[in-house]
């Protein structure tokens, strides 16, 4: 089950615009935290599979979102948690925000760009069930952009909204993000202190952070079983308004995360990192690989990346490199998407690596069309289960081969599905998704313009 993000975004910025921008997010630091030299947050992680079929319902609900929408280095660490307990895909960031700090959990997401949050504008919340909104009345350090200021021309804006009233103080910013599904999230783009508890116990405290106040939130993208738990997205992708960009500056412009397998018990602790954690001598740096991060004009928020070539058990397929690429048009690529759980390939991929997976299955095969998957098997009695091992040659050369249990799982006792679904929209893109990405550390150099993963990176985080 995947959070659906809205897509409509700005684009095309000019430079004045950047820096007034850059301006009002570089203000953030202050004497308490002017020594912290990363950040790391700990993500927390909700089981996607409570549920299979609704798992991938929610996935096909937000891909159709997204094709819809075509000095010295300081790092910040936090932890990141699993959505497992509400049966959600999502991996979470957990946060304050306001003065005083109310407790926030957020949807990480490379997917998309916006930051943020469920709000209330009640004055007297004796109704309001606790913690389930931001109470921006409430803060004394929440502060509306004014309409007339140039970040406020980085959101979309309600059809209907009256023209800014630039001599006005109380013409705030208003936005609305409209999802495929009908689904919305409308509000005031404000600035507000937002505090973050870092894997060392500091507190890292963040000044006038951009982000979206929705008081306004309908349709099942943003409202739905898919989104039980959290109060908003903390948008991670390549675009301006995203918290990566916001903090990326002050931490190196890179950030880092290992999303831990959720069948572990207990589960072990996946983290967020923004720059990098000084390493202690006697631990030997991983070998990390990297392929280049590509750039789509059309769809500049996503971290695509270019795949050469797929294998199953080292037998390479022979699929078209056509199917990889962009097109003229800007469809096409593949994604790398924390915000998605399943992976979805371009459709005569799919079909040649489910052809391949068959071949080579010996174990019985069960239904699976029911969870909407097309290639189950029976490993009931069957300690250690032989699965084909599925390799991406990427550009590069470099090779991304997870294990088996990244692409099956387990949908109900005893029986393994397979995990990848097929793209078959002509505008749509194929998608790593979270499930996918499970175990391996991945590092976003955006100053580089790189991706790097490394399968033993994760425990020095």
């Amino acid at each position: 089950m995947v959070v659906l993000i809205c897509l409509s975004r700005v684009f095309l910025l000019s430079l004045v615009l950047l820096f007034s921008f850059t301006d009002l997010c570089n203000s953030q630091s202050n004497s308490n935290n002017r020594s912290i030299e990363y950040l790391k947050l700990r993500l927390l992680h909700k089981d996607p599979f409570v549920s299979p079929a609704q798992a991938l319902s929610h996935d096909y609900h937000r891909l159709s979102v997204l094709f819809s929408s075509l000095q010295s280095r300081k790092a910040l660490k936090a932890p990141v948690i699993s959505g497992a307990s509400t049966g959600s895909g999502q991996y979470f960031v957990d946060l304050r925000v306001g003065t005083p700090p109310q407790k926030i959990l957020l949807v990480a997401d490379t997917g998309s760009d916006l930051v943020w949050v469920k709000c209330s504008a009640c004055r007297n919340c004796t109704k309001h069930e606790p913690g389930s909104a931001f109470l921006a009345r409430h803060s004394t350090t929440f502060s509306p952009i004014h309409c007339y200021h140039p970040a406020c021309r980085l959101v979309p804006h309600p059809l209907k909204h009256q023209p800014c009233n630039h001599t006005s103080l109380h013409s705030t910013c208003r936005y609305v993000y409209s999802y495929a599904d009908e689904s919305k999230t409308s509000g005031v783009f404000s600035r507000e202190t937002t505090t973050l508890n870092t894997s060392s116990g500091r507190e890292a405290k963040l000044r006038n952070l951009a982000f979206g106040c929705g008081f306004r939130i309908s349709g099942p993208s943003v409202s739905g079983a898919s989104f039980n738990g959290a109060h908003g997205v903390m948008g991670l992708g390549r675009g301006p308004i995203s918290f990566s960009s916001q903090v990326g500056k002050r931490f190196g412009n890179k950030f880092s995360y290992c999303l831990m397998d959720y069948t572990i018990s207990p589960p072990p602790t996946s983290y967020l990192m923004f720059g990098e954690e000084p390493e202690p001598i006697i631990t030997r740096k991983p070998i990390i690989s990297f392929t280049p991060l590509q750039t789509n004009p059309l769809s500049p928020t996503f971290y695509y990346i270019g795949i050469k070539s797929v294998t199953v058990d080292g037998v390479k397929l022979p699929v078209n490199p056509s199917v990889w690429a962009f097109d003229r048009q800007g469809n096409g690529g593949t994604v790398v998407d924390s915000g998605t759980t399943l992976t979805f390939l371009a459709e005569p991929a799919y079909r040649q690596i489910l052809t391949a997976f068959k071949r080579r299955m010996r174990l019985p095969r069960t239904a699976g069309a029911a969870l909407g998957f097309d290639l189950c098997v029976n490993v009931s009695g069957v300690s250690r289960p032989r699965l084909p091992r599925l390799s991406f040659r990427l550009v590069g050369n470099s090779v991304f081969s997870p294990p088996a249990r990244n692409y099956f799982i387990d949908t109900t006792e005893g029986i393994k599905c397979l995990a990848l679904q097929a793209v078959n929209s002509p505008s749509g893109f194929s998608v790593i998704g979270n499930l996918m990405q499970q175990g391996f550390l991945f590092e976003f150099d955006r100053d580089r313009s790189r991706l790097g993963f490394s399968r033993h990176g994760c425990a020095l985080l």
